[in-house]
């Protein structure tokens, strides 16, 4: 067997000069291999990818309010001011990261009376400011409303793999369902360019 000519197994830790030598070079080049493997980078590979020019991420779910937010690393807003409410982020295309459209991949958070908002998803975060919008209010027949149209947002800055998108666009489409105990639940494509 070659593993005895390796080492003597009547010394325990007793190793043989030049093939142990060998020995730690092919175990050293199959961890270096193992380690660069490629399914190694595509573990990692997703969140650290550039996102296309433009993405489209779908908000959804039932706004709750801040109470403690991670640092995001974005100087425009202070999510932990009391003003934000956050929901979840789900990809629907051209995002890094999981393309499971539901399986939720971040967190929005938003000012509901001011014109702030920010987006953390795999790769970095950014922040946006409110400019504009189309909407119209409609009643639910229970006592709530739907807030139907769209929003235009220009992004302020971003963090890791969108900070290239700082000074692009996001043009809201927005199903927004103010519910008549005061909550509010969403669903919103956002559509999120460079330009």
């Amino acid at each position: 067997m070659k593993t005895l000519a390796l080492i003597d197994e009547s010394k325990p830790g007793s190793e043989k000069g030049p093939t142990n030598i060998q020995r730690r070079t092919v175990i050293g080049g199959a961890l270096l291999a193992l380690l660069s493997s490629p399914g190694r980078v595509m573990a990692q590979g997703p969140a650290v990818a550039v996102p296309n020019e433009s993405f489209v991420l779908l908000l959804k779910g039932v706004y709750k309010p801040v109470d403690h937010a991670p640092n995001l690393g974005l100087s425009t807003v202070n999510l932990n001011d009391g003003s934000y409410s956050k929901t979840l982020i789900y990809p629907v295309s051209g995002i890094p990261g999981n393309t499971n459209v539901n399986k939720a991949i971040g967190d929005f958070y938003v000012q509901f009376t001011g014109s702030l908002c920010a987006y953390h998803v795999p790769g970095g975060s950014f922040s946006m400011r409110f400019t504009g919008q189309d909407t119209q209010l409609n009643p639910d027949g229970q006592g709530g409303n739907f807030l139907d149209g769209t929003f235009e947002l220009t992004i302020l800055e971003g963090t890791g793999i969108y900070r290239s998108f700082a000074g692009g666009h996001n043009h809201m489409v927005d199903h927004l369902h103010l519910l008549a105990d005061g909550s509010a639940d969403e669903y919103c494509f956002c559509n999120i360019s460079r330009a």
